[in-house]
């Protein structure tokens, strides 16, 4: 089938999954680039005088058929891939990444988006079309528009190399972290971890043909090692390991690397007339100035030591009274908490399972946003999809109206990414006066039913069920005109509002009443069981925060200044610790040289916006708790003014408008039992 348009002739205008073959997607691509870059030349080359219709919302609506392509092709490359897919994505990648590269480069087309943000203050537009016209135009500035030829040049020669140098970042990481095994062969060795991890250990070993059990540095066999193992010398000599990647003086050290990646960003900035890389991100976040989220960091640092502090003398006490320990070290701390919350809440998530059956769950999920948001869930059974495992819904308000179609799809398979993600097929907007109603999926990997037994979720697949559903919402009840501000183009300190939000109904009695039914006897789940989830919700939090804290804190020293006089990194960043440390410095070890969320990753200057939309959701459902968790007028006031808004205004200035106040860490700290 060709799908070289955004109109199918399918229900609800659905993609049409079962009728398109792989072997389109190349020649698809290649004719809708060149049919966008046909759209963009009408716009570019326009003899009238540019306008904000002619070239601000016409450059919007252009490339509309290469946008439903590449979100049908990318959503399947991650949930239904295969490896004829993945080299199409391979192929049809730097396609897509020099199209985008002869927009942001092309002078005329900036002459004409220039000559209408210049003209702004007369042109009486809307706060939606004032907020395109801003961010259509900073899309060609930030990205070297305005600066002079010599200027562009030296532009491009750093964003090469700083390319370039994140890539040899993350091998180096890679690299440490494959280069390293702990080889055990005495079974007393082992004592205390759980069978699943000896199992995949003892695999490990003889798959390289070696007697006994290997621990490496990946995760799945790194935490369940210093959580478990009785053998603190072990403990010690893996976490050790894991601190110093990267940081060995050898040919994968990462000490020169990170401080040039923090150089070169620091001239980027200075180039296009910031003062710091930390000023030129954060003029696109909520938090917008580095002075606010270093005030952000330090009031929450101040609100929460002494909570850790006090945590940290009690871990402390407990690990001296079972194994007469004086001092923790970083290689306890792991071990003695999970002893510790075991002694505590006598508890664990097993027990929980048979409460959480998949159906339930979700059906709760509906329940919850139709008595919050009015609108109702109908399967429906006549929309193609991608997979048999895919459930498919109408999304309809009371009035029986269309809000959106929703796919969810639920269990790991071959050819389907780990985690958990919402996505879309069809964006929201407005055109020739028709709302077009998105099409919006989440997508998940959780325990699948068996013989005997239906799909029975963890606590923590519940929480991220309704996660990603609040995502979800925020596509759904979308209700821009414009598609690059609907859903969930927001900023990304703002984006993690409506999921994490969503979250705090799985920890309500009123809202566990409705779904959390034993799948034998439907009995509803005891509120014994409840008080365990809402106790053991914040254990620890104190130390929790201030680890997040930490990692913010060293993010925005390195990104907020002038690195140019770093010299020692690790020396740099024991100063950037000092006030976040509890354990005691372990010499040889060094965060900032495997810190990939921000040296390679997207995370540079952004690591404070986990926290940050922490403290939103928190004060968010404070107010809901304050009036009812299913009151309609606040569940109104956040449809109005943050679900349905998009990107189309300033976050600060939605929140406000739901809450009447700016957000206050008082909720979040109350919710963390840090006050």
């Amino acid at each position: 089938m060709k799908i070289l348009t955004q109109k199918f002739n399918t229900k609800h205008n659905t993609a049409p999954f079962s009728q398109i073959k792989l072997e389109d997607y190349q020649t698809a691509f290649e004719e809708n680039i060149a049919k966008a870059r046909t759209e963009v030349d009408a716009i570019t080359n326009n003899p009238e005088a540019p306008t904000f219709e002619n070239t601000i919302e016409a450059l919007d609506f252009s490339g509309e058929a290469l946008d439903r392509l590449s979100s049908i092709f990318f959503n399947m490359n991650s949930a239904e891939t295969c490896e004829e897919m993945q080299k199409i994505a391979q192929d049809v990648s730097p396609l897509l990444t020099a199209f985008s590269n002869d927009i942001a480069l092309n002078e005329d087309l900036f002459k004409r988006v220039k000559a209408v943000y210049e003209q702004k203050d007369k042109l009486n537009l809307t706060t939606e079309q004032a907020t395109l016209l801003d961010k259509k135009f900073k899309s060609f500035s930030r990205n070297g528009a305005l600066l002079p030829e010599d200027k562009k040049a030296r532009l491009r020669e750093i964003d090469t190399d700083l390319s370039k140098l994140k890539l040899t970042y993350g091998e180096n990481v890679l690299a440490e972290t494959n280069n390293y095994q702990l080889h055990i062969t005495n079974e007393n060795d082992i004592k205390g971890l759980p069978e699943g991890t000896v199992e995949a250990a003892a695999s490990l070993a003889k798959s390289k043909n070696m007697e006994g059990w290997i621990f490496t540095l990946d995760y799945p066999s790194y935490i369940p090692f210093v959580t478990y193992a009785d053998n603190r010398e072990l403990r010690k000599e893996l976490a050790i390991a894991n601190g110093k990647k990267a940081f060995q003086n050898n040919e994968f050290d990462n000490q020169e690397i990170a401080l040039k990646i923090a150089k070169l960003r620091f001239e980027r900035a200075n180039l296009l007339g910031y003062k710091t890389h930390s000023d030129f991100v954060l003029e696109e976040r909520m938090a917008q100035t580095p002075e606010k989220v270093k005030s952000f960091l330090n009031d929450l640092l101040a609100k929460a030591k002494p909570a850790a502090e006090k945590e940290f003398a009690q871990l402390t006490a407990f690990a001296k009274e079972l194994d007469g320990i004086d001092q923790l070290e970083k290689w306890d701390g792991a071990y003695y908490s999970e002893k510790l919350k075991q002694k505590l809440f006598d508890f664990d998530d097993e027990q929980l399972k048979p409460y959480f059956k998949l159906e339930n769950v979700l059906n709760g999920a509906f329940t919850v946003a139709e008595k919050l948001f009015g609108i109702r869930f109908k399967e429906v059974f006549d929309i193609d999809k991608y997979h048999e495992d895919v459930q498919t819904f109408e999304v309809l308000d009371f009035q029986n109206e269309l809000v959106a179609i929703f796919y969810a799809d639920f269990f790991p398979r071959k050819g389907k990414r780990n985690g958990a993600w919402m996505t879309s097929f069809k964006p929201q907007y407005i055109k020739d006066g028709v709302n077009e109603r998105p099409h919006v999926s989440i997508v998940c990997n959780f325990s699948p039913p068996t013989e005997s037994k239906p799909s029975l979720l963890t606590f923590n697949e519940v929480t991220t069920l309704f996660h990603e559903f609040g995502h979800a919402l925020h596509g759904m009840l979308a209700n821009t005109t414009y598609p690059s501000l609907s859903g969930t183009s927001v900023y990304w300190d703002f984006v993690e509002l409506p999921s994490q939000v969503m979250e705090n109904w799985c920890y309500e009695p009123e809202a566990l009443a409705i779904f959390a039914k034993h799948y034998e006897t439907g009995e509803i789940i005891p509120q014994e069981f409840v008080n365990k989830i809402k106790e053991s919700a914040s254990f620890l939090e104190g130390m929790a925060t201030l680890r997040q804290l930490s990692f913010g804190i060293l993010d925005m020293a390195f990104h907020s200044n002038n690195p140019n006089a770093i010299t020692d990194v690790k020396a740099f960043e024991k100063v950037a610790f000092d006030g976040t440390s509890l354990y005691p410095d372990v010499e040889e070890n060094c965060m900032s040289v495997s810190f990939s969320h921000i040296f390679q990753g997207g995370y540079s200057s952004g690591y404070y916006s986990y926290k940050w939309a922490e403290v939103l959701d928190a004060d968010a459902f404070a107010y809901f708790q304050e009036k009812g968790i299913f009151n309609t007028e606040v569940a109104t006031k956040f449809k109005e003014n943050v679900l349905s808004k998009g990107g189309t205004e300033l976050p600060m200035e939605l929140y406000k408008r739901f809450r009447g106040q700016e957000p206050k860490p008082e909720a979040l700290l109350k919710r963390a039992g840090l006050i």
